[in-house]
């Protein structure tokens, strides 16, 4: 109505939905009458083409103002708006714009009290979107070529990297995961986890890289005291002693996945993901996490409290990137922030009971 348009059946559109419910076996592989909707285009608009779904976009344009409709479904909008609007937009430009997005580990607060001057600038510009335990940095610039606003962007991402030190992991990257798979793969190092409360989060995460199998062989899931004991060696009388929530316990999960899988480095994690489950001094949330390092024999142990996300699901994941980022600052011999040294398998278990 704003464009002052209809919709018509258009013919054409409904035979590609014929063939695409034909092709992948979708709802039986035949469209109902429902999908004819999908159809439905504009009279004096433009239709856009939707090579990964039934549903096509619609692009209206009046008085100087365009109005674009995409499909709801991420995977199919990200690529109409790669494929057919984009390069449009940018062809009536006098100008190229390039973004990149910065990782860094942290809370959005935290980070944006750190490097508020830089969110100032109006080219390039920034803004900053929380996620799950990190946030995400987009940086984009304006400028005559792609080449030098590419340029524009790396620049200003130095910034904040110089600021935000290692916490700035990566730039356009899906994931932490993906930084620690391409970094062992640079170093030619495999890594192993040893997994309790996570239930083989870290393992999923790493093995959903592509090329993973290059670096990453071993992935223990021993939720129970009994597959800790007979698979990564933990002594059982550690468990009594300490509980299986515990430094020393952790400490062993990562130093008995590295003898298991003959890896470079290890990850040991066990914790209390709730919601039920609390001991005295380890509330819901409480997580010992552990990194051992075969080509030093040394360790690292870290203790988060995570309960302050209370969610389940929340709580593991957080504690699953916490696992990522203690791989990737290993293998570049970064010492973790807030963790402490092991010297040797050999230590002694009371000083881990942290």
């Amino acid at each position: 109505e704003a464009f002052g348009d209809t919709l018509h059946f258009d013919e054409a559109e409904w035979q590609k939905i014929v063939d695409f419910f034909a092709r992948t076996g979708r709802g039986g592989r035949t469209p109902t009458a429902n999908n004819r909707k999908q159809a439905m285009v504009p009279t004096k608009g433009h239709k856009l083409p939707n090579a990964h779904g039934t549903a096509p976009g619609a692009w209206f344009e009046d008085d100087g103002c365009i109005a674009v409709l995409m499909p709801g479904v991420p995977r199919e909008m990200k690529a109409m708006w790669a494929e057919d609007i984009r390069p449009v937009l940018l062809q009536r430009q006098n100008c190229t714009i390039h973004s990149k997005t910065l990782r860094v580990l942290g809370g959005e607060s935290s980070i944006a009290s750190k490097v508020s001057p830089l969110f100032a600038s109006e080219n390039p510009t920034a803004a900053i979107y929380c996620k799950t335990g990190e946030s995400e940095i987009r940086v984009t610039a304006r400028a005559a070529t792609e080449a030098e606003a590419e340029t524009a962007c790396d620049a200003r991402i130095a910034e904040f990297r110089k600021i935000l030190g290692p916490n700035a992991y990566d730039v356009d990257v899906p994931g932490l995961e993906y930084t620690v798979v391409h970094l062992l793969q640079q170093k030619g190092l495999h890594a192993a986890t040893a997994e309790s409360c996570t239930g083989g989060l870290v393992a999923e995460k790493i093995t959903n890289v592509p090329g993973s199998s290059e670096v990453f062989g071993y992935g223990f899931v021993t939720y129970a005291e009994a597959a800790k004991a007979k698979l990564l060696g933990v002594d059982s009388t550690l468990i009594e002693q300490y509980n299986v929530v515990s430094g020393p316990v952790a400490v062993a999960m990562a130093y008995g996945a590295l003898q298991a899988s003959g890896a470079d480095l290890a990850v040991g994690i066990t914790g209390i993901a709730g919601p039920g489950g609390a001991l005295p001094g380890k509330p819901v949330g409480t997580v010992y996490l552990a990194g051992a390092d075969a080509r030093s024999g040394k360790a690292w142990l870290m203790r988060l409290e995570l309960g302050g996300y209370a969610e389940r699901s929340i709580i593991r994941t957080r504690a699953a990137l916490y696992a990522l980022d203690l791989l990737r600052r290993m293998a570049l011999d970064i010492p973790p922030e807030n963790a402490h040294p092991v010297p040797s398998k050999d230590v002694k278990p009371e000083t881990l009971d942290i």
